[in-house]
This record gives structure tokens, C-alpha cells and sequence, in this order.
């Protein structure tokens, strides 16, 4: 899964449980940026490129999620 993907997966979970969810470009350095999700966030590296499996669920805990959340 690509930084991209997450994104949109995270907006449509946002959507249906009533959960903002931004994504803001300044707040990272290069092509990272800040992933907000409701009161958590994450920072997001380059969305073209693959997210490993062990960042990913570093990335989900740190927004309070899980795997299952996002399939």
C-alpha cells in the first residue's frame, strides 16, 4: 500500500464513523506531511512510494487503528 492509498482509505473510515481527517503538507519536511485523524495523527512520508508493513502499523497505532480498520 502506497501513502496515497492509506490517505483514502482513512478519509472513507473518516467519512462513515464522522471523523475529520486532514492531511497538511507544511507540517512535514520534503515530501512527508502531518496525517491527522480526528485527535491522533501520524506523519505521512512520500505518497507514491510503498509503505513497509512494520511503518504501517506504527502509522495505525499512532492514529489509534488497527489493520482490520483499514481493509
Amino acid at each position: 500500500m502506497n501513502g496515497s492509498e492509506l490517505l483514502k482509505k482513512l478519509k472513507k473510515l473518516g467519512k462513515q464513523n464522522n471523523i475529520a481527517v486532514r492531511f497538511e503538507t507544511k507540517r512535514g519536511k520534503g515530501s512527508h506531511g502531518t496525517l491527522y485523524y480526528g485527535r491522533y495523527k501520524t506523519i505521512l512520508k512520500d505518497r507514491r512510494k510503498e509503505i513497509g508493513p512494520g511503518l504501517l502499523s506504527k502509522m495505525l497505532t499512532d492514529l489509534g487503528l488497527d489493520k482490520n480498520d483499514i481493509e
